[in-house]
Order: structure tokens, then C-alpha cells, then sequence
């Protein structure tokens, strides 16, 4: 498995994407080059969202510990998520405000609308 290249997270954010067309949420950009490597940033209203994978980011929810190569994946999912807490930390200390979004609560599109709005909107 350590040898599959990742492929993104392009469905999860093409997901997301569609979220914000169907609730109207403008002004974002994707990609932009911040710590971390937000998937989309709200630049005017410095805010910055992750969509964060179940598995990648070990969901309270849905995260499970691999049953094979356990000494690769568990070491490689502790390093993500103290990653993760890394670059929430640094772009805040920058003054952004940090979204992170599971995977699986993007199946609630009113729900993630109405996070992301009210971020942007204060």
C-alpha cells in the first residue's frame, strides 16, 4: 500500500465545490499557496477549509486502524493529524480562520453551507 501514490482528494472537493455553487458561497478560490495546502480559501474574509478524508485524518467517526502494515499506517496517520494541528495553529497565528470538513459531513450540504457562511460572514 505505502507504494499507491496518492491521488488527492479531487471527488471530495468537486463534492464541496458543488456545495458552495448550490448555497450561493462566492468568492473562494482553490489551491492558493498557504500553509498546508487549503482546498479552498476565502481570501478577502481569511478563511481557509480543508476537506479532510476519514481515513486519511482518523475520523472519530469512521477512522479505523489498518489491519495490515499497521507499523507503516498508524506512524503515517499520527504524523497527518499533528500535521494537521500544525498548520491550523500556523494559519491562525497568521490571523485566518480554519474549516476543517469531514468527509462524510459533506452528505449534509445545508450543514457545511451554513458552517462555511458563518465563518465568512463574521
Amino acid at each position: 500500500m505505502a507504494a499507491i501514490p496518492s491521488k488527492g482528494n479531487k471527488e471530495t472537493e468537486l463534492v464541496l465545490l458543488a456545495i458552495l455553487r448550490k448555497h450561493g458561497l462566492v468568492g473562494w478560490r482553490r489551491h492558493l499557496p498557504l500553509a498546508g495546502r487549503p482546498d479552498f480559501v476565502f481570501a478577502k474574509e481569511r478563511v481557509a477549509i480543508f476537506v479532510d478524508g476519514c481515513f486519511w485524518h482518523f475520523c472519530p467517526k469512521h477512522g479505523r486502524n489498518p489491519t495490515t502494515n499497521q507499523d507503516y499506517w498508524g506512524p503515517k496517520i499520527v504524523r497527518n493529524k499533528a500535521r494537521d494541528r500544525k498548520v491550523n495553529r500556523n494559519l491562525r497565528a497568521a490571523g485566518w480562520k480554519v474549516l476543517r470538513i469531514w468527509e462524510h459531513d459533506l452528505k449534509r450540504d445545508e450543514v457545511v453551507a451554513a458552517r462555511i457562511r458563518k465563518l465568512i460572514e463574521n
